[in-house]
């Protein structure tokens, strides 16, 4: 059980920090926006699982 949060924690984490590396080399204020999106996208759904 608390495998699964830890992996699930670990993988928004690694997201989070593509998509940032993304961000800051591209620096496209569209590209920002769709990223920023997907990050509170994907925050919401592990909000969601852990308290399911």
């Amino acid at each position: 059980m608390w495998t699964d949060r830890l992996f699930a924690s670990l993988a928004l984490i690694s997201l989070v920090a593509f998509l940032g590396v993304l961000v800051v080399y591209v620096k496209r204020i569209d590209l920002a926006v769709v990223v920023g999106i997907v990050i509170i996208l994907a925050a919401y759904d592990f909000y969601r699982e852990l308290t399911a």
